[in-house]
């Protein structure tokens, strides 16, 4: 994984986090556990999946079905 993608991942993170956590009124350590035990995280992070070049938006939108 190149310095780029890394970047862009935890980004990527960033956002989804603090869409979680404006949305269920949670706090960043509960936002965090949610998203990083999902199957949406995982697959942020095989940059074979090409998921991390989508947005922040839309990878929200995968987590969101996912749940």
């Amino acid at each position: 994984m190149s310095v780029q993608q890394q970047e862009m991942i935890e980004y990527t993170i960033q956002e989804v986090i603090g869409y979680l956590m404006e949305d269920h009124g949670i706090t960043m350590d509960q936002a965090m556990e949610k998203f990083y035990l999902s199957d949406t995280f995982e697959k942020l992070n095989d940059v074979e999946t090409g998921l991390y070049l989508e947005g922040s938006t839309y990878i929200y939108e995968l987590y969101k079905r996912e749940k």
